[in-house]
């Protein structure tokens, strides 16, 4: 398994230095001759981009990583039992009746399994320091265990059954690299046999079209399989296919799977997820890009730069401090500690992020000098930064990747970049990600185009409301661990940070699998203009009567948090969570509210009625402009990885929680919220956030529009669900809007349509504007003087994406 899914395993592979093994055998018959040294090249090429490549086996972290991946070798070689239907007695393949449930995935896995340990084992027999490199005995044991599996099941006779990525990707995947690290040791008709079994599974049909399971991540993952098909073999026919085949994974697309030109990564169809599957397309076309570089079969697709550009595009955005936001990470975030090794965490966001770090790094190898010098340095940044889950301790992370981290880490050429500042929309995703100089914030949403969550597999059984308006965020040098710290099998999962919910209960994968669930609204984005930004999310519950509208306005010190038009008719309560601390497992972060300093035991509640603010140690500090009744509640809660998914450990983990939430009661009618979220502030600053009642001004928090003006940030921002007037701003239609009034007498105005159907829009601001500077092709018509009167044309092929318009202030 790996930290980019269940299955995937590019950055698993562990690394160290190639050694020459025995005699070569040569390409099978049929290869070109004069092609012989270009394959074996190849294979050399691949061999150090499993193993890695640069460190010393005697150095640590390698050294007893090393040694542990020779013990793990030792126990699976020792442990191997050759048997009708399996090679291992815990890893049955032989399905009793085979098609494609559940039942016969879980035999699939069993499969594809076993040919991972055999990957484990040959690592070993090739790696130095492992205490079993170059030991016949283990290679001989090796070769028995492959013809074993071919006799037995991955071979051309035999039918698939299951899950299709363990036959067409991840057995492969891991047979072909045994395949090229044990080449001398296999004989010409064993490389045939093995050949024949992958062109059964994975013939060249798997790549004639880009749909169903062949886009995104399962693409590249499948061109890998091919490639490799093709080098062990010795065939440039495969190899051409499979490089070929990559084109259409380039190139942005506009709906489905893939990398969107506003950032987004989408797999699935309908799940955000450029911290898993993304990541492995990162991985995978870095690897290969670098493996082809300068061979017959060279990647030179223009389009490829698309990937390079969206390192800073779709990747940066959502790194902090080494970690991968959980946001764009779908089922992943349920993967905590293994059932088959308690001992380790499978992924956290951390884990995750340490990976696609890795996998920048490699892919910088096959971009241009100043691509490649700018993203060490972000790299360099993000992991001297990461206090929480330093790097150089990560045991999930392969040696290859720890390789290439701890270069740039040594690297004293390289200048750590600051983390990143501003504002992302991901309108393409329901994504958007705030970052301030000491803290970054993320929202999930959801769409009719965008699922609620992704389940499946038996994984991430109770990410109902991750799409609910989930509100993410982490400090410069505190919370790096919120949701890496047993959050997600601990949380109660109707009161994640930032949503809205229906207490109704939801039977575990409600929705369906592979992001079936989706709400019915358009209404879903927001303006910005890089650095501030409007949000709002028309929501409509999983399996509930819920509706509401929710805005976020972001800012420079804070997101502004309104909610309005909440009604429900499930007969169960309603909430919306201000906040859900993660304490760890013994935190007593004080709880301050209005001046006075609640208990600190658990269990702990109070309602705090006319609360004007609150702060919690450490963290930060809440604002409710005007009062307001808040629910604040200390408790431990229990939960077991295995809830959330079944592949995971049952052991049972406690931490403790820190909740404020507003109780909108039994279905609400039409319940409201407002609050201001100040990650990092004194008690004394959300004190005086409070005090300045005319910081910030609240223009509409209804159904119809939901509005904020801040003066002294020349800042207004207005989310019109319908037409209308609120403050200076009258639209025609509904639409996001964004003003930002600068100190050199220019504004800019940002407008959007995010339900992606106005043909046209009329947006008038009651202020004095001299001249349009600047303007998109989409405003036609413009009038200034008292007012500014913008005239747009047809919005609805803008993908949602933000039109900017700079006036001259009169």
């Amino acid at each position: 398994m790996t930290r980019f899914s269940t299955r995937r395993t590019f950055l698993r592979a562990t690394g160290g230095t190639a050694l020459a093994l025995g005699f070569t055998t040569g390409p099978l018959p049929g290869a070109h001759a004069a092609s012989a040294d270009e394959f074996s090249d190849l294979r050399a090429k691949w061999r150090a981009l499993v193993l890695g490549a640069g460190f010393s086996p005697t150095a640590e972290p390698f050294k007893s990583r090393l040694a542990e991946l020779g013990a793990r070798a030792a126990a699976y070689r020792s442990a191997m039992v050759p048997a009708a239907g399996s090679l291992w007695p815990e890893l049955v393949w032989a399905d009793p009746e085979p098609d494609a449930d559940q039942e016969s995935y879980g035999y699939s896995q069993r499969m594809n399994d076993s040919f991972s340990r055999l990957s484990v084992m040959a690592q070993a027999y090739c790696q130095q320091g492992t205490g079993l490199t170059g030991n016949a005995a283990l290679a001989a044991d090796i070769v028995a265990g492959l013809d074993h599996l071919y006799a037995g099941i991955y071979n051309e006779g035999q039918t698939r059954f299951g899950n299709f990525y363990n036959w067409q990707i991840g057995a492969p995947q891991a047979l072909l690299d045994v395949c090229v690290l044990m080449y001398d040791q296999l004989s010409a008709d064993r490389i045939a046999n093995h050949c024949r079994a992958v062109d059964h599974f994975v013939p060249d049909s798997a790549v004639a079209s880009y749909t169903g399971t062949s886009t995104g991540a399962n693409r590249v993952d499948l061109c890998r399989v091919l490639i490799l098909r093709g080098i062990v073999g010795g065939s440039p026919a495969k190899i051409a296919l499979g490089r070929n085949a990559l084109s259409p994974v380039f190139p942005y697309v506009t709906s489905g799977d893939g990398l969107y030109a506003d950032g987004s990564f989408i797999q699935h169809t309908f799940v955000p997820y450029a911290g898993t599957y993304g990541a492995v397309v990162l991985g995978g076309l870095g690897s290969l890009i670098s493996l082809l570089a300068g061979s017959t079969w060279a990647v030179t697709d223009p389009n490829r730069q698309n990937t390079f550009d969206a390192v800073e595009s779709a990747w940066a955005p959502f790194l902090y401090n080494g970690l991968v936001m959980d946001g764009v990470s779908g089922r992943g975030t349920s993967r905590g500690v293994r059932l088959d090794d308690p001992r380790q965490i499978q992924a956290d966001d951390h884990l995750r992020g340490h990976g696609i770090l890795a996998a920048i790094v490699l892919l910088g190898q096959g971009a241009s000098a100043a691509e490649n010098a700018r993203w060490r340095g972000l790299v360099k940044g993000w992991l001297q930064r990461d206090y929480y889950s330093p790097v150089l301790s990560d045991r999930e992370l392969s040696l290859v990747g720890m390789a290439a981290l701890k270069s740039v880490l040594d690297d004293t050429s390289v200048a750590p970049i600051a983390e990143p500042t501003g504002h992302r929309l991901f309108p393409s995703m329901a994504r958007a990600t705030h970052r301030r100089p000491r803290w970054a914030a993320s929202i999930s949403m959801a769409s009719k185009r965008i699922t609620y969550y992704e389940t499946g597999n038996g994984e991430n059984l109770r990410g109902w409301h991750t799409g609910s308006g989930m509100l993410y965020w982490w400090g410069d040098s505190y919370a790096n661990g919120q949701y890496s710290d047993a959050f997600w099998p601990t949380v109660d999962p109707y009161r994640l940070p930032g949503t809205t919910n229906s207490r109704k209960v939801l039977a575990d994968g409600a929705g369906g699998d592979w992001g079936a669930a989706k709400p019915d609204v358009n209404w879903v984005g927001g303006a910005t203009d890089g650095n501030r930004a409007a949000i709002g999310q028309y929501l409509r519950g999983l399996q509930s009567t819920l509706m509401a509208k929710k805005s976020w306005f972001c800012l420079d010190d804070s997101i502004v948090c309104l909610g309005a038009g909440i009604k429900c008719t499930d007969g169960t309560g309603v909430e919306s969570v201000i906040e859900n601390r993660n304490l760890g497992r013994s935190g007593v972060h004080a709880l301050t509210v209005d001046g006075t300093v609640k208990p600190m035991s658990h269990p702990w509640s109070q309602t705090l009625t006319g609360a004007t603010w609150a702060h919690i140690a450490g963290m930060g500090g809440y604002v409710f402009p005007g009062g307001a009744t808040v629910k604040a509640l200390r408790e431990e809660r229990t939960g077991k990885w295995s809830d959330i998914n079944r592949g995971m450990s049952g052991t049972a983990i406690t931490r403790r929680y820190l909740t404020l939430y507003a109780d909108h009661g039994t279905d609400p009618s039409d319940a409201a919220y407002a609050y201001l979220l100040m990650p990092g502030v004194s008690t004394a600053q959300t004190a005086a956030r409070a005090a300045d009642t005319g910081w910030l001004q609240i223009l509409a928090n209804t159904g119809d529009q939901q509005g904020v003006r801040v003066p002294s940030l020349g800042f207004t921002g207005v989310n019109f669900w319908f037409g209308g007037a609120v403050g200076a701003l009258t639209a025609s239609a509904p639409c996001a809007v964004m003003i930002s009034e600068k100190g050199d007498g220019t504004a800019v105005i940002c407008v959007s349509d995010p339900m992606r159907m106005q043909t046209g829009l009329t947006l008038t601001w009651n202020r004095a504007v001299a001249s349009v500077l600047s303007k998109p092709p989409t405003v036609t018509a413009t009038a200034t003087g008292a007012s500014l009167s913008l005239g747009f044309g047809d919005l609805s092929g803008t993908a949602g994406a933000t039109q900017r318009i700079t006036v001259a202030l009169g």
